[in-house]
């Protein structure tokens, strides 16, 4: 799938917001696009499921798994003076809130403002404000705001998405829209072919706060075999070599106690057999994906990551390679085509 294919959908991806328990319509868009291949696909208890493959009985089960939903807070009060106080929902990093723009999805979309002490006012060594300290200033005032917007509702980051110099990609939510992209062009690659196996593809809900969507739809699914396609941690300037993976140099094939030793081999042998580059991703207990649950799911799934690398995780600007969401694909599908055994 060309570049520009894959940009144009991720643009569609990431510009649907779906914050972790609210990601009806992310689930909605990626439906759309899943049902292109899979034309039994469905949401179910907020995953987005479809199938594909063989039907024989015997042929190994696969699912492909890539999460849905996205970082963001929760509105907890609308203050006296017209603030709306918020909590976090998933991993956010306080140091990046103040003056940040976002979204806030009550009976209509408001903008807001983090609200930021100017440096002028300032001794310069004020620490990170705690999420019980940060307000939101939407410029309505109480009596206005409660109107429109109540504890409960969302607020997401309403980050830009832009295509950059190269095949360089940013946006918010690519965390793991992205992922969502590679298992898209795995099923375009694989569209007209016969399989040895069968495919369950998920795009999972509520990753983000415990991998909750994993849980159920993998016991649901009842696969033999799991593949967590996420994102990990992009080289930046003086990142760990042994931590981190570079961008535009392929997949992260994960390792770990916690995943199957045998399919992390087979990715691997296969990615060297089609000529696909890829990077190992080593991880010495969990990982910190949808692959922890799968991997204890019911008497246990085979299951590893495959993971694409990113700048600026958990941020309203996110960073990927186009190309290596392509090389997930090549991978996931060249997978696919050789899987006949579990």
């Amino acid at each position: 799938m060309k570049t520009q294919i894959i940009a144009d959908m991720l643009t569609a991806l990431c510009r649907v917001t779906g914050m972790s328990g609210d990601e009806s319509n992310a689930a909605v868009t990626a439906l759309e696009f899943l049902k292109l291949y899979c034309p039994d696909a469905r949401i179910s208890h907020g995953n987005v499921i479809g199938s594909l493959g063989s039907t024989d009985p015997d042929a190994p089960h696969v699912l492909l798994d890539a999460h849905i939903d996205q970082i963001g807070m929760i509105v907890t009060s609308i203050t006296e003076d017209g603030f709306v106080t918020a909590g976090n929902v998933g991993g956010i990093d306080r140091r990046l809130l103040p003056a940040q723009r976002v979204h806030l999805h009550g009976r209509q979309v408001l903008d807001g403002v983090i609200c930021a002490m100017p440096p002028h006012l300032t001794s310069g060594d004020e620490k990170v404000p705690k999420f019980e300290e940060i307000r939101i200033d939407t410029g309505y005032d109480a009596e206005a705001l409660r109107q429109l917007l109540a504890p409960g509702d969302s607020v997401t980051f309403a980050g830009q998405i832009a295509k950059l110099l190269g095949d360089r990609f940013t946006a918010p939510a690519l965390d793991d829209r992205c992922g969502v992209a590679a298992i898209l062009c795995a099923l375009h690659s694989i569209k007209d072919e016969v399989l040895p196996c069968k495919v369950t593809v998920m795009f999972s809900a509520e990753e983000e706060v415990g991998e909750r969507g994993a849980r159920i739809g993998c016991y649901a699914v009842n696969p033999d075999i799991a593949l967590a396609v996420d994102v990990s941690f992009a080289r930046n300037l003086g990142d760990s070599e042994t931590k981190t993976g570079k961008m535009g140099e392929g997949p992260m094939i994960g390792y770990s106690p916690s995943l199957s030793r045998t399919v992390s081999k087979t990715l691997s042998h296969i990615a060297d057999e089609n000529g696909i580059p890829w990077q190992y991703e080593v991880m010495a207990g969990t990982t910190g994906t949808n692959a922890d649950q799968f991997s204890v799911c019911r008497e246990g799934v085979k299951a590893c990551t495959v993971s694409i690398p990113l700048r600026y995780m958990h941020t309203p600007a996110e960073i990927i390679s186009l190309a290596d969401v392509c090389m997930t694909g090549e991978l996931l599908a060249a997978y696919l085509r050789r899987c006949t055994a579990c």
